[in-house]
């Protein structure tokens, strides 16, 4: 069966953020995405909007088409677990060194999620076309790999540029409707610093909607200052931020705060069973205040 990203479900409802009022609460950011929204998130350690999903998970959001960029963990792992995928396009899911997302597993066994199956230098190189505006990516190095046998919408054909053979796999542009993470600042101006992730530029230049949380609101305009404004991700790419403490918890924040181990190998024992799903879902999830 082909995959293919869906056309937009709905029109984003992204009027009441504007350029006059950048920072919304969290449950407001996650508003915008909608039943059937083609979404990307990107991987663990890059910052991972954590309680934005539990937020979204309890709006019962369904039938996402999401993008891992390029791979995930408990975040999509809980999204999936909660019912609110139908597709997943991925180079993995795994909670941290622990192994395979649980309830990833279970559905791919079951038949409950379609897995579009790619690789970590597909999809990057696919946000690249996207960011730039280009139809496609070329790329050698997944030639002679079995994902070619998968993905129908990967073309093998000869560069045009030499006379003689010389085959590149050419790739579709990827542009997400909604790119969602997670910082450690963002301005009243709705900059948000992102330092060293290039990752998270990327993924944002290419999607039509990026929604951000962050530690701490900064003080003044981060691309005025010199110290930060290398490392800031201009508002132009930026929808809206909320203000959402620990908001990655129980992942890490780069220089802010380590994974809590025991609180993922917790979740990797309960959801190994749909009963202990439910229990950890009850206890940290669907109450309100979950983060430790």
């Amino acid at each position: 069966m082909k995959l293919t990203p869906p056309e937009p479900a709905v029109q984003l409802e992204t009027e009441m953020m504007d350029e006059r009022r950048p920072l919304v609460e969290v449950d407001e950011l996650v508003s915008v995405i909608k039943d059937g929204s083609f979404l990307a998130a990107p991987k663990d350690e890059s910052g991972v909007a954590m309680e934005a999903t539990r937020a979204l998970i309890r709006k019962g959001v369904k039938d996402l088409y999401l993008l891992c960029a390029p791979v995930c963990g408990l975040q999509v792992d809980l999204l999936i677990g909660a019912g609110c995928v139908s597709t997943v396009e991925c180079g993995g899911i795994v909670i941290n060194e622990i192994g395979v997302g649980p309830r990833f597993r279970n559905a791919v066994r079951t038949g409950a999620v379609n897995v579009k199956d790619s690789t970590c230098p597909a999809i990057h190189a696919g946000l690249q076309a996207g960011e730039k505006g280009l139809p496609f990516f070329a790329m050698r190095g997944i030639l002679g790999s079995d994902l070619l046998k998968h993905r129908d919408d990967w073309k093998i054909i000869d560069n045009p540029l030499t006379a003689g053979e010389d085959p590149v796999v050419v790739l579709p542009a990827i542009n997400p409707e909604v790119f969602l993470f997670h910082a450690a600042w963002g301005d009243l101006y709705g900059n948000v610093w992102i330092g060293g992730r290039r990752d998270l530029a990327r993924a944002s230049h290419a999607s039509r909607t990026t929604l951000v949380t962050v530690e701490e609101i900064y003080d003044g305009n981060l691309l005025e200052d010199e110290r930060m404004a290398p490392g800031t991700l201009s508002s132009t790419y930026v929808s809206a931020v909320a203000h959402a403490p620990r908001g990655a918890w129980p992942l890490a924040l780069t220089h802010r705060y380590l994974d809590d181990r025991a609180h993922l190998h917790e979740y990797a024992r309960l959801a190994r069973s749909d009963e202990g799903f439910d229990r950890y879902m009850r206890k940290y999830v669907l109450a309100t205040s979950a983060a430790a």
